[in-house]
């Protein structure tokens, strides 16, 4: 049996593995990728020279979303379950500086820099995510799941909103990282992938209900559909209509949507999924990573390739181990109700 330790560090290792595999592909064409790589990645590559956004990487490397799903960890953390959304904007401004620094482009999205801007000139926080409806609040929200018991998924999805809502306050964005962080819940409480769908769409259901109203399709129901519309397809076909139907772009009703058609199509191979996310196109590396993330907290560490674990490793030196056990002492201290009361 898979002990709770060991999903905790899986969903911190598969969310960087998804991304490292993701690195290089992203913001490329399906057509492009496939002509570079074949139908389906086979491991870590280095960025390609005209990588639009990771030129130069090294193979192996974690982008944006491991490095700001660790940063709100580490918030998580320090706070006892509760972030700090003035602390939030000013780390992850902070981090956008260092990334400058070292010449890479993979710099906060659109929302995020939009909503950080006006936190720190003095916004209330219910107002500065009021436009963010792209995967930002998704793609780093897997440690709040990490930490909090969902079985009650109305006191998740509150803890959803909290560290979400300076950035992404819309209910598609809530929608969407309630769905990733419903999902690694229950993984870290012993959910099979399919059990950890279906408790994605009920708390998508219930995280669209919260934040400002925007125009945009219904979270919930476009997991159900996508994840109906690859039953039965062989990877290579799942992929195709991943890309051509559901879409993969930074808009969270297509991105997260595309995470859970993909563990629909390989629910019992983390690291095959992770590849075939990857291989999709378009925001890849966020849909990689959020793939991971949920297999790995189904599966555990022990379902990815040693080999790849290490990579990751050596080319980041993540602290991934020391991590999971601190959220999961506030899973554990907490039973499920850290810090969104507060």
């Amino acid at each position: 049996m898979t002990d709770i330790f060991s999903r905790a560090s899986g969903a911190l290792y598969g969310l960087a593995i998804g991304d490292a595999l993701g690195m290089p592909t992203q913001s490329f064409s399906r057509a492009d990728i496939v002509t570079r790589y074949g139908p389906l990645l086979t491991g870590f590559e280095p960025a390609p020279p005209d990588q639009p956004l990771a030129a130069g990487m090294p193979a192996g490397s974690v982008t944006d979303d491991t490095e700001q799903a660790m940063l709100l960890a580490q918030l998580l953390i320090e706070g006892d379950g509760w972030v700090d959304a003035i602390e939030l904007a000013r780390r992850l401004a902070a981090w956008e500086k260092s990334m400058r620094a070292r010449g890479s482009l993979d710099l906060l999205g659109p929302s995020t820099r939009r909503a950080i801007q006006e936190l720190l000139d003095g916004a209330d926080t219910d107002q500065s995510g009021r436009t963010g409806t792209t995967n930002g609040a998704a793609m780093r929200i897997a440690p709040v799941g990490i930490a909090n018991e969902g079985s009650n998924l109305g006191n998740l999805v509150s803890q959803v909103v909290e560290a979400s809502r300076p950035t992404h306050n819309t209910g598609v964005a809530l929608a969407g990282a309630a769905a990733v962080a419903a999902a690694v819940s229950a993984g870290i409480a012993g959910a099979d992938v399919p059990q950890a769908i279906e408790q994605a769409e009920a708390a998508a259901r219930i995280g669209g209900q919260h934040g400002h109203w925007i125009a945009a399709a219904d979270v919930a129901a476009r997991i159900r559909w996508a994840t109906r519309l690859v039953a039965g397809r062989s990877p290579a076909e799942a992929g195709e209509l991943i890309y051509t139907l559901v879409g993969t772009s930074l808009a969270t009703q297509e991105s997260v949507p595309a995470a859970f058609a993909v563990l629909a199509t390989r629910p019992d191979a983390p690291w095959d999924a992770c590849l075939l996310a990857a291989s999709l196109g378009g925001d890849c590396d966020t849909i990689a990573a959020i793939t991971g993330a949920i297999a790995g907290a189904c599966h555990g560490a022990d379902a990815f390739p040693a080999e790849a674990r290490g990579v990751i490793q050596r080319v980041n030196g993540l602290p991934i181990d020391e991590t999971a056990a601190a959220l999961l002492k506030i899973r554990l201290r907490h039973g499920g109700e850290a810090g969104a009361a507060r």
